[in-house]
């Protein structure tokens, strides 16, 4: 099994530039508080990267 990421949206995405807000949609997060589970790819890692201020990761999985 791949292994994967668990990331919680912990910044609001108002009054932020357009790419940040489509980062956030692309991880399929949109609102506060909300986790998803992700597959630990260097294409998400790289999005987590760009909103570090929005984004925090929970815990990785094996």
């Amino acid at each position: 099994m791949a292994k994967t990421i668990v990331v919680k949206q912990i910044g609001s995405p108002i009054r932020r530039p357009a790419d940040q807000r489509a980062t956030l949609i692309g991880l399929g997060l949109n609102k506060m508080h909300k986790t998803r589970e992700l597959e630990d790819t260097p294409s998400v890692r790289g999005m987590v990267a760009k909103i570090p201020h929005m984004v925090q990761i929970i815990e990785e999985r094996d």
